[in-house]
């Protein structure tokens, strides 16, 4: 099993920033992506940023030129949140996925509120 736990949501202004982390513990090996999804009041979850092994990088359209996501080890993730708009704010999770022999499986935190006012 991998836990998965985030910080750093909170309330912020319209055009602020927020940096989310997350930090994963287990058997954290053959983790091959991790990466931040939200789930806006009514909406689907959906994908904001990932990051693969090797450091390749997706974003969202949505939040592309805004949003950074980085890894500085396989334990922990962060999302650097800039000109937030009221339109980002959802529970942010965080995920691991592992990959093998074409198998996904998929790993979530508790998830971590952003509140962006306009």
């Amino acid at each position: 099993q991998v836990q998965l736990v985030e910080s750093g949501g909170g309330l912020v202004q319209a055009g602020g920033s927020l940096r989310l982390s997350c930090a994963a513990s287990g058997r954290i090996f053959n983790i091959n992506v991790m990466g931040w999804y939200r789930q806006a009041p009514g909406k689907q979850r959906e994908l904001v940023a990932v990051i693969r092994s090797g450091g390749i990088t997706n974003y969202a359209d949505s939040v592309k030129g805004r949003f950074t996501i980085s890894r500085d080890n396989a334990e922990k993730v962060y999302l650097q949140m800039n000109s937030l708009k009221s339109e980002d704010t959802a529970v942010y999770y965080c995920n691991a996925r592992r990959q093998a022999m074409g198998v996904s499986l998929d790993y979530w935190g508790q998830g971590t509120q952003v509140t962006v006012s306009s």
